[in-house]
């Protein structure tokens, strides 16, 4: 028998409650959201106390405005990564049932839709305080990992967004009739790459390492931009990467296209997860660039 990791039988749901005949539910993909919320304020805020790092600009905003800011960023995630999901993933559903694009619960968020909403937020909040953005970008930035991590994880969880068949020994068998669609011969099971966790490795653990390190031994926050311009060169290689391993989203499958390939020729193309994360690279190289030579 081929060498493959059962799921593990855990629960969306962390626990639930029934209240005037409604039930209300706290699901891990939620707390992930929450706690990643909560790192990432404790940590900004330990590096806004150090003005030193800074340089000689000082700390772009107090703490008080930092928690400020916190509503802003999730309302940005919550409606960008909404509207993200809707116009970049499911646009013909939704065309078609508009009123489906309120119902947030049943699942739907876009990295990418999350990521716009929170830049227009942010840029917003700093015009409107005079901010230096750059160093707001920067705070952001150092405070992101946390939650891609949890989340990534929560999605494992879920099982969902997993990868692409595999006889690899660490191959993960998810539950569930679309997961097991693999091809195989009948009675056998499909086990698939965990790309979930493959993305909380390199998006939440190794990039939020390599910042942390540039911010606090590197003195990379005394270069407004160096430590977002790394961030966003470093999330959308990754993305970019795990994008060959990750089954994409069924709409983009077809029996001419298996790879689920949103531009191609000749079978040789480009997810829309890759499509997404190429400005993010070539933005983050020009930032990096900006940011050395000007800081």
């Amino acid at each position: 028998m081929r060498a493959m990791i059962p799921f593990p039988e855990i629960s969306p749901e962390i626990f639930s409650i029934t209240l005037f005949g409604m039930e209300f539910a706290l699901r891990w993909y939620a707390l992930a959201y929450i706690v990643g919320i909560l790192i990432g304020w404790k940590v900004v805020t330990y590096a806004l106390k150090r003005p030193a790092l800074w340089g000689v600009r000082g700390a772009p905003m107090s703490s008080h405005q930092l928690e400020d800011l916190l509503t802003w960023i999730i309302i940005g995630v919550i409606l960008g990564g909404r509207l993200g999901y809707v116009l970049f993933y499911k646009g013909a559903y939704y065309a078609q049932n508009p009123a489906d694009i309120l119902r947030i619960w049943e699942g739907g968020m876009a990295f990418h839709g999350g990521f716009l909403g929170v830049v227009i937020a942010a840029w917003l909040y700093a015009r409107k305080h005079d901010i230096p953005r750059l160093q707001l970008a920067d705070a952001m930035a150092l405070g992101t990992p946390a939650g891609l991590l949890l989340g990534r994880i929560a999605n494992f969880i879920n099982g969902e967004l997993w990868g692409r068949p595999t006889d690899l020994p660490w191959g993960v068998a998810f539950p569930g009739y679309a997961a097991q669609q693999c091809g195989q011969v009948a009675g056998e099971i499909c086990a698939r790459h965990p790309s979930q966790l493959y993305e909380a490795i390199l998006e939440g653990a190794v990039l939020g390492g390599v910042l942390l390190w540039l911010a606090f031994r590197r003195g990379a926050l005394a270069h407004p931009g160096l430590i977002a311009g790394v961030f966003f060169a470093g999330y959308g290689l990754a993305r970019f990467c795990v994008e060959f391993l990750r089954q994409p989203d069924a709409h983009f499958v077809s029996d001419g296209n298996p790879l689920g390939l949103a531009v191609q020729m000749g079978g040789v193309g480009l997810t829309m997860g890759q499509i997404l994360s190429l400005p993010m690279i070539f933005g983050g190289l020009w930032v990096i660039r900006y940011a050395r030579r000007n800081g």
